[in-house]
């Protein structure tokens, strides 16, 4: 695990999560304990080299290390923060990101057995050496990168395999399964995402995700932890706060831009989220940009 906390250590920038060149493959490095920042987490998977964090979805907070790794299956609001991290040890992460197709594609292959599955849109489970190795080497692969264009792919399959394979099979193959619940929550979540500045439609919704309105609630919420209509809020109030840091908007701007009509009910959500007014919260982060990247 030492070589591969090198590796990446050697292509991370301080501080902050930045994306390689090579797809789908971004590097996290914290030289010490961060505050809780909410993101939108993409379908991915994260593997912790050295350190740790703690990730929270709706009431579940999930902490995990060099001896687990973070699965994310749907597009899913959520808290983190780096908890174990010094100069002398940063916190040093993978992130690599999940495609379904490929999973898709790796399952019409013979795959032993898979788990049990579970509802839930975020997992930890144990990181095997085999996925540690097929990880350090795609990461290997940035300081080679006549040799990525035509290995970097291969190992990437390697990975996907190895996560269709591992202890979260059952939860995994949800991702690449077009007619699983999670592949309908996905598809909901994409209409969301799509409309999030327009008036909210649960007929809307549960028309694309192909599933009843009753339907959707129920396994909307058990994936994800949240109702749609809490979901969408998320991600106006994300949006929102993007829209303040990168594009100089002020928060009335904002919260008009991402849907909302009234300003106050905008700030009181914001703070609720963020723990600080929107304007506060925007110029503090403006201030700690690497950080927050």
């Amino acid at each position: 695990m030492q070589n591969f906390a090198e590796i990446i250590a050697r292509h991370a920038q301080p501080d902050g999560m930045v994306d390689m060149p090579i797809h789908g493959l971004a590097l996290f490095h914290s030289s010490a304990p961060t505050q809780a920042v909410p993101v939108l987490h993409k379908p991915a998977v994260c593997i912790i080299a050295q350190g740790a964090k703690m990730a929270t979805v709706g009431e579940e907070t999930f902490r995990y290390d060099a001896a687990t790794h973070l699965v994310v299956s749907v597009d899913l609001p959520l808290t983190g923060r780096v908890v174990e991290a010094s100069p002398d040890r940063p916190y040093l992460c993978v992130r690599i990101d999940l495609e379904p197709t490929l999973l898709s594609e790796l399952m019409l292959q013979p795959l032993p057995p898979a788990g049990a599955e579970s509802s839930r849109g975020l997992h930890l489970s144990r990181t095997t050496p085999e996925l540690v190795d097929a990880t350090a080497r795609l990461v290997a692969l940035l300081d080679a990168p006549a040799d990525a264009a035509v290995l970097a792919p291969l190992i990437r399959r390697e990975i996907h395999y190895r996560l269709l394979t591992g202890d979260q099979a059952g939860i995994v193959r949800q991702i690449g399964a077009p007619d699983s619940r999670l592949a309908q929550v996905s598809r909901a979540i994409a209409w969301i995402r799509e409309n999030f500045d327009r008036p909210f439609s649960i007929e809307a919704v549960a028309r694309a995700a192909g599933m009843s309105a009753s339907a959707l609630h129920q396994h909307f919420k058990a994936i994800t932890t949240m109702s749609p209509l809490q979901y969408q809020k998320q991600i106006r109030l994300q949006e929102a706060r993007r829209l303040m840091i990168g594009e100089a908007r002020d928060a009335q701007a904002a919260a008009f831009e991402v849907g909302y009509e009234s300003p106050s009910q905008f700030s009181r959500e914001y703070a609720r989220l963020f723990g600080a007014p929107p304007a506060r919260d925007a110029a503090r982060l403006r201030a700690e940009a690497p950080a927050f990247a």
